[in-house]
């Protein structure tokens, strides 16, 4: 590019790719904390008389679990990601497109749980996954960040 700013088709270009990559983690990380969250929840026993002794014992054997330390992990590590993904696209854009999460989410709870996913889940998992790739095709950031800002100052 020798020296030269690079042309906004190149910015968009660049825009998605990273968009992408984020959202990719990011489709990634929260179902993978969920999962672990409840499979670390499955070995722990349900209170049944709510006393206090018990539920020291539950909260014990919670923090006590490395699933749930890794879901935790993975959940902050989501959030991180969507945080940054969101301050450089639209959240009208990320939001659909972290959709494509339900399909982890299924495969997921199939390979760590032992979960059953029928057909008819399956069908709208399908049809979520269809809406993604409609949403994937737009541009990640239709507005320009500075008239965003003066917009929300002038409506907020």
């Amino acid at each position: 590019m020798n020296g030269a700013a690079a042309s906004p088709r190149q910015r968009s270009a660049g825009l998605h790719f990273k968009t992408f990559a984020a959202i990719a983690i990011i489709i990634t990380l929260a179902p993978l904390g969920n999962v672990l969250l409840g499979k670390g929840m499955k070995g722990i026993a349900s209170a049944t008389t709510w006393q206090p002794a018990e539920l020291f014992s539950i909260l014990g054997q919670i923090l006590s679990s490395p699933y749930i330390w890794l879901g935790i992990a993975a959940q902050l590590a989501f959030f991180v990601a969507y945080m940054v993904v969101l301050s450089w696209a639209d959240y009208s854009y990320v939001q659909p497109a972290c959709a494509f999460s339900y399909a982890v989410v299924a495969l997921l709870g199939y390979w760590m749980l032992g979960e059953t996913v029928n057909l008819m889940r399956a069908a709208g998992i399908a049809v979520i996954c269809s809406g993604v790739i409609i949403v994937g095709r737009t541009a990640p950031r239709t507005t320009d960040p500075i008239q965003a800002i003066e917009h929300s100052l002038e409506h907020g």
